[in-house]
């Protein structure tokens, strides 16, 4: 197999893997892969430790209209005691795409911006790196965003393959930085450019407000099935970790036994996690985080497995799990796994579901304008308004702000209540965590 054009060669294990031909020891080359790509998804992950990002803007001091410093907050939701409220909480967006994709960044931002939460914006390196300063540049030209001071662009692109490790190191990466960027959030989100959210960030915050900091949103079963053959015993080698160009996976001709130390969990790539379980996985406090990125670090299936297994072999996660993770995507094969594009047939399902996200829009997607319309009150180019938006409708509402503490939730708070109330009742929540079947 011949590499494509511009990119570095391999190195030789690598082309006998591809070639197909057998070494005089199988198991010495067996575990050169392993060793190597151990040593590269480390690497990798070391340099997401250090790396620095490119600002979106000068780091001054946020706007203090936005953030008074006030120790409770109002919520202006009819007929409830304002006394009683909990301050709301922040969460921290990994929002990422690929060349084209700067467009559907933006309008994801949007869609989900609210002052109080924390953004990092990632162009995978398919993007060229003028896509990322244009980014940047947007960025720091929308003032909410220099007053908040909380939006973000990665300025060293990571590649993510649907497949392999490098989805996990990007992840890991994303939230790395977030956790440098800021001390204050309490749920990390990665979101992808086919992601859309459902609800408002009032909405969401509103409700999240209510809830435990400690709980994490992933769909997740122990059983495996026909996944141990095809995603989890075969061993690849990761190109995202090695090269700077895209290409082909690398499969050896041999496999391996599944983990006896630990129970092999699949979930879903796209999760609601906490602060403490992000933490737990980056600063590897205990083995497990250690163990199994080691051995998903040459497993096809890799990001649906990393965050259910830690969390289900975790006395101290374990019970923190709950079995959805707040997203509406449908499956033209269920047992593949794999997201559906949406149709307009999908619409009213997706908004009485309850879900705060929804997957598989396609690029300028007409559903997308009528989320914006209906569900989010958003005009285009601007962010969706909330509590802390006082500028009049005609004038664009965000354009004058004031404390962000103040939330305007509504409907959509209203249907996400009904779905955490249904995950959360007695005969739901312990029934579905983390059961080995």
């Amino acid at each position: 197999m011949q590499n494509p054009p511009l990119t570095p060669r391999p190195p030789p294990f690598l082309c006998s893997i591809t070639t197909g031909s057998t070494s005089k020891d199988p198991k010495t080359t067996l575990y050169i892969i392993l060793a190597a790509s151990l040593f590269s998804l480390f690497f990798f992950f070391l340099l997401s430790l250090s790396s620095s990002s490119s600002s979106s803007s000068s780091q001054s001091i946020p706007d203090p209209f936005l953030f008074p410093n006030r120790q409770t907050h109002h919520v202006l939701f009819p007929h409830t005691d304002l006394s009683s409220d909990p301050t709301p909480p922040s969460i921290a967006y990994l929002i990422s795409g690929s060349a084209g994709d700067s467009g559907r960044i933006l309008r994801i931002l949007f869609a989900t911006y609210h002052p109080r939460n924390h953004y990092l914006l990632h162009l995978d390196l398919t993007a060229p790196q003028s896509d990322r300063d244009a980014l940047a540049l947007t960025i720091q030209s929308v003032p909410i965003f220099k007053a908040a001071q909380n939006v973000n662009v990665i300025g060293k692109a990571d590649h993510s393959y649907p497949k392999g490790s490098s989805s996990i190191s990007s992840t890991l990466h994303g939230a790395s930085i977030l956790l440098r960027l800021s001390l204050n959030w309490d749920w990390f989100v990665s979101l992808n450019a086919p992601d859309y959210p459902l609800v408002t960030q009032d909405d969401l915050l509103h409700i999240l407000s209510f809830l435990p900091k400690d709980l994490n949103f992933l769909n997740h079963s122990s059983y495996i099935g026909w996944r141990e053959s095809r995603r989890l015993r075969p061993i690849i080698v990761d190109p995202g970790l090695y090269l700077s160009e895209k290409t082909g996976m690398f499969y050896a001709t041999q496999k391996r036994d599944l983990p006896n130390a630990f129970r092999l969990f699949k979930g879903s790539s796209f999760s609601i996690l906490s602060r403490k379980f992000i933490e737990f996985c980056i600063l590897a406090t205990d083995n497990l985080p250690r163990t199994l990125l080691m051995y998903l670090a040459n497993t096809p299936s890799s990001l649906s497995n990393y965050f259910s297994t830690i969390l289900c072999n975790s006395q101290k996660f374990n019970k923190t799990v709950i079995n959805h993770n707040l997203l509406y995507a449908t499956f033209d094969k269920p047992s593949k796994g794999e997201t559906d594009l949406l149709g307009s047939n999908d619409f009213e399902a997706m908004i009485q579901s309850g879900a705060a996200f929804a997957s598989g829009f396609q690029l300028d997607d007409p559903m997308l304008d009528r989320i914006d319309q209906e569900i989010l009150g958003r005009s285009s180019g601007n962010v969706v308004p909330g509590g802390w938006c006082l500028g009049e409708s005609r004038n664009h509402t965000c354009s004058v702000w004031g404390d962000a503490d103040v939330l305007r939730p509504g409907l959509g708070a209203r249907r996400l209540e009904k779905r955490i109330v249904e995950l959360l009742s007695n005969a739901t929540f312990r029934s579905r965590q983390c059961i080995v079947e």
